[in-house]
């Protein structure tokens, strides 16, 4: 009987190279699509602060790298990663972080 793969298992490849690349709305409603949503709240209004977090791990722990950079934003997602990182686990954080040291350090780019 094989192992099933771990879910943490390349965690770091789903993280973009740049936070460049993250393309998403910042403002509005959005809608995740079922592969990411599949339980519960699918649509998030974006000017809510709790609702956008919820969004944004559902994103990062649930998605790939693809659904990062359509559904994240960059600018607002370095202005809530202080609150943000909290709720993810450790190895998300940490993925992030070192890929994006800015966000380990608070900086807005």
């Amino acid at each position: 009987m094989s192992a099933l793969p771990s879910r943490w298992e390349g965690i770091e490849d789903r993280v973009p190279d740049s936070l460049d690349d993250l393309r998403g709305p910042a403002a509005g409603t959005v809608a995740l699509p079922l592969h990411l949503a599949w339980s519960g709240l699918r649509e998030f209004d974006m000017s809510n602060p709790r609702l956008r977090m919820s969004m944004y791990r559902t994103v990062i722990t649930g998605g790939g790298r693809a659904d990062a950079v359509a559904y994240l934003n960059a600018a607002t997602l370095a202005a809530d990663w202080p609150t943000l990182r909290m709720g993810l686990g450790p190895r998300y954080r940490r993925a992030w972080e070192d890929k994006h040291v800015m966000l380990a350090f608070g900086e807005r780019g």
